[in-house]
């Protein structure tokens, strides 16, 4: 297991999200990002997918693709990166970064209307 301070994880988070085109980044609407130590039992329950069973990350919302037009007023959309299992399953801190990356990447992709069978074919899954 590798570890980073708060600092560094979010700091590896920061630059996930920096590394996903600025055309993207702009179209993201009302979407918040946190990072939680480890899923709830209900997050874990209603959502299997992840990395060999575990919950590395989760978004939470209306994809894009799927609002019409009186879509307003609700709240953000939510992105949880988890701490706890992410570090778990890294064994080296280039590891652990890419894998942030990875996941970053692919719950943003949920925002946007891809699903994990797409991520998959694409190499994100």
């Amino acid at each position: 297991m590798i570890s980073l301070s708060e600092e560094e994880f979010d700091a590896a988070v920061g630059d996930a999200l920096d590394s996903i085109p600025s055309q993207l980044l702009d179209q993201m609407e009302n979407v918040a990002i946190f990072i939680d130590d480890e899923p709830s039992a209900e997050q874990v329950g209603q959502h299997t997918h992840g990395h060999g069973g575990t919950l590395l990350g989760l978004y939470e919302g209306v994809p894009l693709t799927e609002r019409g037009y009186g879509f307003a007023g609700v709240l953000p959309d939510r992105i949880t990166i988890f701490r706890g299992p992410l570090q778990r399953l890294s064994r080296s801190r280039a590891e652990l970064v890419r894998q942030i990356r990875v996941t970053v990447v692919h719950e943003v992709a949920h925002h946007f209307g891809i699903d994990d069978q797409r991520l998959h074919e694409l190499g994100w899954g």
